[in-house]
């Protein structure tokens, strides 16, 4: 079976991460969610079982954020029953309500530092690896005036975090998170290439990226056609030097192995 043995470096923050990491969407929430097919969420046995392989497959990297349902509190009781040195990245500024099916979001430096003491405390940990911006799509207003980038790296300052970014939904705030912050969480697919300038910046620059709807929220890989979408999509998207890992967000097996097999593959012919 292959297994992902690179790893990539994060600006100079000395994090090092496998090139898929483990999104956990489905992890902690059904609701208002945009993928194709409805799903039933795992619990634990079914939960440590995918992480446990996820681990054995090459992937060091989770991905999570308040906004994802009760994932954070899960993978603060689950990780610790599987001790490896995992890398978690979570988010900031936006809030699910499960009542509601609906996202509110704050960008306050008070909002944003009870977020973070709030995931610290979540995911039993002491330091967080990576908290990101989880932008609500007016990226330049929360950077400039709600100064959210100012706020996590006063925290990273404070020894809270890592490494601090966001996940953006612009080009012009993708390119000022890269040079506010480590990283930036942005699209980008096949189908999708409106954001290649802040993959670009980050190359030059030696900053972080990672990719997020790599496969379109699960909707490319249900396109008609005799096409391996998910591989192509891999094989487009490691061939950016600036990527520093792609989210994929299953809790199927199958599909887990395959993506990492996919992945391995485009690798191998960079």
């Amino acid at each position: 079976m292959s297994v992902l043995i690179q790893r990539k470096h994060i600006a100079n923050t000395g994090i090092a991460v496998s090139p898929l990491g483990l999104g956990t969407v489905k992890l902690g929430r059904d609701k208002a969610v945009k993928y194709p097919e409805g799903f039933k969420i795992p619990d634990d046995k079914h939960a440590l079982e995918l992480l446990a392989l996820a681990w054995d497959l090459g992937i060091n990297l989770i991905d999570t954020a308040p906004a994802y349902g009760n994932s954070e509190e899960r993978l603060g009781k689950l990780l610790p029953q599987l001790p490896q040195d995992w890398v978690i990245a979570t988010k900031a500024g936006e809030y699910f309500d499960p009542e509601t099916g609906e996202s509110q979001y704050d960008f306050s430096p008070k909002s944003l530092i009870r977020s973070v003491e709030t995931s610290l405390k979540r995911l039993n940990r002491d330091v967080l690896d990576i908290v990101l911006i989880h932008s609500d799509g007016n990226d330049l207003d929360i950077i400039n005036n709600d100064g959210a980038l100012d706020t996590l790296n006063e925290l990273k300052q404070r020894g809270w975090i890592r490494a601090t970014g966001m996940s953006t939904k612009t080009v012009e705030g993708g390119l000022l998170a890269l040079k506010l912050a480590d990283l930036a969480m942005v699209t980008h697919n096949l189908h999708y290439q409106d954001e290649q300038a802040v993959l670009d910046a980050a190359a030059r620059d030696n900053k972080g990226i990672f990719i997020k709807k790599a496969l379109g929220s699960g909707h490319m890989a249900k396109e008609p056609g005799s096409t391996d979408i998910v591989q192509a999509n891999f094989d487009f998207i490691f061939q950016e030097p600036a990527v520093s890992s792609v989210i994929i967000g299953t809790i199927n097996p199958a599909h887990l192995k395959d993506n990492v097999i996919k992945a391995a593959n485009a690798l191998s012919r960079i």
